[in-house]
């Protein structure tokens, strides 16, 4: 992709000014129905997620106190990889986003929640919900876009570390709360000496004293309890802890970096009107298709759309706006990107080996797979122009 300023057929090229106003009007009104209706039905799902979330650690838990059985191991490890990926996506993610706080509940709000993730939440909130959900997709202002570490647009200058963005990314994968963790430290702002020492390793004290404490659960209380069970239960949660990051990764990927997504330059969001931040987040993410297992195990991130539209509303109610969000996206002829997770990871990955290289390849590359894709035509029409001319027509 390159920036929407930049190409050649814009896909918004059709808007007017009033329909860009219109947008925001109706958008403003699809959330104005969701406030209204908040009650007892969202607070009841969300408590119960918890509960569901909190039951299946303890009884994974448990069941790792006898791992040395492979099958305990494996009930165990299972149990908790998905209370792991619950407690981040559905719970965690959406708690801090402060789509629970009309609940006024302390113990399920955004000031008072801290997850089970190797970012402190308040660093989280100041880099998640400020900056990305503000400056969505525009280069130089949305540090999400490749995390500092990757380039994810045509129109980001290359240089030849970018060529092990892949493995980059696949390491990330891997130990994605960590790289989180890192990258709401800003070490690379650091590193470039752009940001002040004393508070660099404020915060990186934070940072360490919750990774001490979480390696400290999983990799030694609770293995030793298990007594005899210790290795087993030791690689029962690093294996939960793998599973969470890939999944949380793979689910990020496909809101952000499948092609479709669009990127904006600094200059767009200057003077940027109510419907024009609506149409930027509308353009710059992508929902998966799927059940309602996948909805929960994602957050109900797999309605990126419709939760950088509304990140305040609560999770459970994406699902119910997304045909009026889809309808509103038809009525004004823009393209509403979704597809199976599958596909989505696919193309995500696909982008960022593509951009790996500089653009003067990807031309090359682009042409060349243009050129080899009309060779068998031109071979049929050399060896039996009849049959060419005939299939033409």
């Amino acid at each position: 992709m390159t920036t929407i300023q930049n190409k050649a057929q814009s896909p918004i090229a059709h808007l007017t000014d009033d329909d860009i106003t219109a947008i925001g009007v109706e958008l403003d009104a699809i959330r104005e129905q969701v406030l209204a209706s908040r009650g007892e039905r969202d607070a009841a799902y969300i408590r119960r997620v918890i509960d569901v979330q909190r039951a299946l650690e303890l009884s994974g838990r448990g069941m790792l106190l006898f791992s040395l059985l492979p099958p305990a191991w494996v009930v165990g490890t299972t149990a908790l990889s998905i209370a792991k990926i619950l407690e981040n996506m559905e719970i965690g993610h959406n708690v801090l986003h402060g789509q629970w706080d009309w609940m006024r509940d302390p113990k399920i709000h955004s000031t008072t929640w801290e997850w089970d993730n190797a970012t402190p939440a308040t660093m989280w909130k100041h880099s998640h919900n400020e900056l990305h959900h503000t400056y969505t997709n525009v280069l130089g202002r949305d540090n999400d876009l490749g995390y500092g570490i990757m380039r994810v647009d045509e129109d980001q200058r290359w240089k030849p570390g970018y060529i092990a963005q892949p493995v980059w990314n696949f390491v990330n994968m891997c130990f994605f709360q960590y790289g989180i963790a890192a990258y709401d430290l800003e070490v690379g702002k650091y590193l470039a000496g752009r940001k002040d020492k004393d508070q660099f390793w404020a915060e990186a004290r934070v940072v360490l004293a919750k990774i001490r404490s979480q390696a400290t659960r999983d990799y030694v209380v609770h293995p030793l309890l298990s007594g005899p069970s210790f290795v087993p239960t030791l690689a029962a949660n690093a294996t939960a802890n793998f599973v969470r990051n890939v999944w949380t990764h793979s689910v990020i990927m496909c809101g952000h970096f499948p092609e479709g997504v669009e990127t904006f330059s600094k200059t767009s969001i200057e003077g940027e009107s109510r419907g024009e931040w609506y149409l930027r987040q509308m353009l710059g993410s992508a929902n998966i298709s799927g059940g309602k297992l996948l909805h929960i195990m994602s957050g109900n991130l797999s309605f990126q759309i419709e939760h950088h539209l509304f990140p305040d509303l609560p999770s459970n109610r994406y699902q119910e706006i997304a045909p009026q969000v889809e309808a509103l996206f038809e009525r004004y002829g823009l393209t509403y990107t979704s597809g199976p997770m599958v596909k989505q990871v696919a193309s995500a990955w696909t982008k960022v080996v593509r951009l790996s290289l500089p653009n003067h390849l990807l031309r090359k590359a682009s042409q060349g797979v243009a050129a080899a894709t009309s060779l068998p035509r031109k071979v049929v029409a050399a060896v039996l122009p009849d049959v060419a001319t005939s299939a033409a027509a």
